[in-house]
């Protein structure tokens, strides 16, 4: 059962609570809150409240004389010097004067410097030939590039994979979860172009990928063989070579033959 606090009490007693009924109620039913409540009224009753003297009209002057010793004097004339200061007729008028001068003087000299400037671009652009910009790179072929960089690694590390050795295993199947996710975006890519040489190899890729990562049971030596056999007969690696020169004859670079695995 909850009791009241002491907060509710002395709201209760002041006439200031929020639910003077039901305080009221509980009051009625609960033995050690209303001992409580007439222990604490009882003390309040008490209290004696203390009340602010009455001030005469002789306080003013008895406080300034208790605070008069402790102010700061100023010299004759300082407040008339510091009006003097910020008044219109004074130096106020004459800083306001100097700023704007100083405002309008740096205006011209902008206003000069862009001229001049205008007129000396002007000759030059007369002179000027016009240099068409040179192409960049897509950035679709570096990726693309490197895709099928780490695709070819991949498919002679399946080609020449040892059966006995499960260690290999995970990290392969690591391996084409990552380059399976990377084809479907290149597929995307090539989707909106006609490259059907480049679509065609891309569909075998992923096809092969998508084998290596969902078999069941892993790559064990029955699906890694399962692999093989599809990678040869489907020309796989041959096709991702052909790409890889295509590419870098189409960058203007040529392709390293010490770069990528050997069959």
């Amino acid at each position: 059962m909850m009791h009241l606090t002491d907060e509710d009490m002395i709201g209760q007693i002041y006439g200031e609570g929020e639910n003077t009924a039901a305080v009221e109620r509980h009051l009625a039913s609960c033995g050690a809150c209303a001992y409580n409540f007439a222990e604490l009224k009882r003390d309040l009753l008490e209290m004696d409240r203390i009340e602010a003297p009455a001030r005469d009209t002789h306080y003013g002057e008895r406080v300034w004389a208790s605070i008069e010793s402790l102010l700061p004097l100023y010299a004759p004339g300082y407040i008339a010097q510091k009006r003097r200061w910020w008044s219109w007729n004074g130096g106020l008028a004459k800083g306001l004067s100097y700023v704007a001068a100083g405002a309008l003087l740096a205006a011209c000299a902008f206003y000069a410097g862009r001229v001049f400037e205008h007129n000396q671009q002007q000759p030059e652009a007369k002179n000027e030939v016009h240099v068409a910009p040179q192409p960049k790179q897509p950035i679709v072929v570096v990726v693309l590039d490197d895709h099928l960089d780490r695709s070819e690694r991949f498919l002679v590390e399946l080609k020449h994979a040892d059966f006995d050795s499960a260690a290999m295993a995970s990290p392969m199947r690591d391996e084409a979860k990552s380059l399976l996710a990377a084809n479907r975006v290149c597929r995307k890519n090539a989707a909106q172009s006609d490259d059907l040489e480049l679509t065609t190899a891309l569909d075998h890729l992923d096809s092969l990928l998508a084998q290596a990562v969902n078999e069941p049971g892993g790559l064990n030596a029955d699906n890694i063989s399962k692999l093989q056999d599809q990678m040869n007969a489907e020309g796989v690696l041959f096709e991702v070579r052909v790409l890889r020169s295509r590419i870098a004859r189409r960058a203007g670079t040529a392709t390293n033959p010490a770069e990528g695995g050997t069959i």
